[in-house]
């Protein structure tokens, strides 16, 4: 078995705490730590967020670090559920769990140069802003020789947007970190939302996150706390959990298709923060992207509820029935 050693880099987030409990319970996965970024919510709250999932999860072996708290350039935005701030006591479970002193920043230079010294290479999921990757890349340039790929929920092409009519909010909230990232020579594979909202769990999903002892509870009440739904949009009942799509990548690539683009992002103007892929190679510019598709409705949601299953030790109930966007 492949194991892979990755940095999530997150914004928790709802969909956040889906990926985080799925990778924490993968014995594919080895987490270095969590490299926490402004975005949902402020950094204060996705930090405490993140010692919480970390402390439900019983892995205290995970190290929680806290990052930029705002974006490069623009003016701050936050999420849809920005209101959340702190996830609930009620609903997250509280611990004491606190951060590293050590900042993201400096975690993730420390990881990367660790890797290339061990003659390795690690993986970051980034699942929120990229302001903390691009920090890094830009004050230190060589860290890219130790990053084997960034695999990043974020972007949109035909699906546009969710939380403008054009962009998606991880490239939204710090387009210019992301156009950093997607130049930076770094292999990319990118979720976007033409992938993600393949993909809709329903409440009948979310009743099987509570097999997962005290981190499925957690999960289970998160989302149904705070309705995802847009049948209008998806045509059907529920809703994305598009985070968890960079974490099921790794484990079960084939559930996924893709193909290579450049992808850039616009950083100026009314639609700051949208992205594009030249997939016919009209720009004569070469790939720098892996953009995924497609994916496996059944297997990846079958796949994220066995994972956080696992979490409250029991043999998890696999279904198979339901449809599939392969």
């Amino acid at each position: 078995m492949s194991i892979h050693k990755v940095i999530i880099d997150a914004d928790p987030g709802v969909d956040d705490a889906a990926a985080i409990l799925m990778a924490l319970a993968s014995p594919e996965i080895e987490v270095l730590g969590l490299s926490i970024v402004a975005g949902n919510v402020s950094l204060e709250h996705t930090v405490t967020n993140a010692c919480k999932l970390v402390g439900v999860s019983g892995r205290r072996d995970v190290p929680v670090f806290a990052g930029a708290s705002g974006p490069l350039v623009r003016e701050q935005v936050y999420g849809k559920y920005a209101r959340i701030g702190s996830f609930d006591d009620k609903l997250v479970k509280a611990g004491d769990v606190v951060p590293a002193e050590e900042s993201a920043i400096q975690f993730i230079v420390r990881s990367a140069r660790a890797a290339v010294t061990a003659g390795e290479q690690i993986t970051i999921c980034a699942i929120g802003p990229l302001t903390n990757v691009a920090l890094a890349l830009i004050q230190h340039p060589d860290v890219a020789r130790g990053i084997r790929q960034i695999v990043s929920m974020g972007g949109a092409f035909t699906a546009l947007g969710h939380r403008t009519p054009w962009a998606e909010f991880n490239i939204y909230a710090d387009p210019h970190a992301a156009e950093i990232v997607f130049q930076s020579g770094v292999p990319i594979v990118l979720m976007p939302l033409d992938m993600t909202f393949q993909a809709l769990f329903t409440a009948d999903h979310f009743e099987r996150f509570r097999a997962g002892g005290e981190a499925g509870a957690a999960l289970y009440n998160l989302f149904t706390t705070f309705d995802r739904s847009d049948e209008k949009r998806f045509g059907r009942p529920g809703g994305p959990i598009h985070d968890a799509t960079t974490i099921a990548w790794l484990i079960r690539p084939e559930l996924f298709t893709s193909r290579e683009a450049f992808v850039g992002v616009q950083v100026t103007g009314l639609t700051m923060g949208y992205t594009y892929a030249d997939f016919y190679n009209k720009m004569n510019r070469p790939s720098n992207t892996t953009v995924v598709t497609d994916v496996d409705e059944t297997g990846f949601i079958e796949l994220l509820i066995e994972r956080i299953v696992r979490h409250g030790g029991e043999a998890p109930e696999i279904r198979t029935t339901g449809g599939s966007h392969a």
